[in-house]
């Protein structure tokens, strides 16, 4: 009797033992790549029986081990939006992506922000520039620079803002729902001394001096926040900006209307390609980027950039890139709405569509006044072909016959 006993507690447990590896298998039995396991095809790898996160497994097939040209140690070159801690307050929320986060991104930070109508990102500045990407709403955003110059535009979905260096500004929102990207110059924005909200500032002033300063009753300013608010609630009451030394218009301006904007020419016929840089949007000084569609299936093709780290955020649609940092190290990355990754400063990269039926979208940010890239297939194409043909053990006509144009992005076959 305790013999069958036993045999019936073995058999109970092998069998909690196969359903927790068939469930972790997708319930498939297959147990490969597309099923969160890391097991290839030619027999490689087995089951994961330890603790893991499935679904996140499932997602990002290519940390299991799938792509075989992956080789060498490449530091995680990925964030999501998702893992990041939200900051809700009354008018909004915001979440950032900063170097504590991903810290391969030494050039530059982002964030998503939300505000509600009428609420206002309190009144501040940075030591560093500050970029915006509006996709969803609308906003009103008003600066001041150094010279008392001033600028306050309404920026609707796909407009872009600027504002430099210790530039004064604020933002607020206009319609129901609004959102956007903020991108700053510098991963390490949440470090003291990044930025400065007028509030906290006066707060920490004492009351005789801001009378003086202002020519105002100490009274006046008896009701300033405490602590800082960040976003704060308000109702719209537009007035209009006088005085000063005028408003700031053309190359001046902080503000980028797409509609103004034609998009770049495409030779690969894969998808669309927005360029805003300096030659686009001249007081981007420090920020150039670039706003991208990508077909489904369809590649951006081999490249690398070689004047900065490339930054990215993904909007929309799932896709992988492989970065390659020299040295044979190569690592392959899954992407999906609301990531955020950073190629390291002239890495080598493609970024490939990998739905059959859904737009890739992403901006792509550099620290920088222009954005620049250099194709391999050009490359290769405008080398001597014999010394193409030689290096890389390839047929002479192959060499040839290579395209002698960026194709940016190459729609699928």
């Amino acid at each position: 009797m305790k013999l069958l006993q036993v045999s019936s507690a073995l058999l109970a447990a092998s069998c909690v033992s196969a359903t927790a590896i068939e469930r972790r298998q997708g319930g498939s039995g297959g147990g490969g790549f597309e099923d969160g396991q890391p097991v290839s095809s030619d027999g490689k790898g087995a089951p994961i029986l330890g603790g893991t996160n499935h679904q996140v497994d499932l997602q990002n097939p290519d940390n299991l081990g799938r792509q075989s040209t992956d080789s060498g140690v490449v530091p995680n070159l990925k964030w999501s939006f998702s893992d990041s801690r939200t900051r809700i307050l009354k008018g909004g929320w915001v979440r950032e992506s900063v170097i504590t986060d991903l810290p391969s991104s030494h050039d530059i930070a982002g964030a998503q922000q939300h505000l509600t109508k009428g609420s206002i990102r309190e009144l501040h500045w940075h030591r560093v520039a500050e970029w915006g990407y509006v996709y969803a709403g609308s906003i009103l955003i008003s600066g001041v620079n150094e010279d008392g110059q001033y600028e306050v535009a309404k920026l609707e979905e796909g407009d872009i803002w600027y504002f430099p260096k210790g530039a004064a500004h604020t933002v607020q929102g206009l319609e129901e729902v609004n959102e956007f990207l903020l991108i700053f110059d510098d991963g390490n924005f949440d470090a003291v001394g990044t930025t400065f909200n007028v509030d906290d500032w006066i707060t920490h002033t004492p009351k005789s001096v801001l009378a003086k300063n202002f020519g105002l009753p100490e009274s006046v300013f008896g009701s300033i926040p405490t602590t800082s608010p960040y976003i704060l609630e308000a109702s719209l009451d537009p007035h209009n900006v006088t005085g000063g030394n005028g408003p700031l218009r053309g190359n001046a301006s902080y503000a980028y209307y797409a509609k103004d904007h034609p998009l770049e020419k495409v030779p690969g016929e894969g998808g669309t390609l927005r360029i805003i840089d300096s030659t686009t949007f001249p007081v981007a000084k420090t920020i150039a980027a670039t706003v991208v569609t990508l077909a489904p299936g369809g590649l951006r093709e081999l490249h690398w950039h070689p004047n900065a780290e490339e930054w990215l955020y993904f909007h929309k649609g799932e896709g992988r890139a492989t970065v390659f940092i020299g040295n044979a190290a190569a690592r392959t990355f899954d992407f999906r709405a609301g990531d955020t990754g950073v190629f390291p400063d002239n890495s080598g990269h493609y970024i490939e569509n990998t739905s059959e039926t859904e737009d890739l979208v992403w901006i792509e940010i550099y620290k920088s006044d222009r954005v620049e890239d250099i194709s391999l297939t050009q490359w290769l194409a405008l080398t001597p072909a014999d010394i193409v043909a030689n290096t890389l053990k390839i047929p002479l006509d192959v060499a040839e016959n290579l395209v002698k144009e960026k194709q940016l992005l190459i729609k699928a076959k």
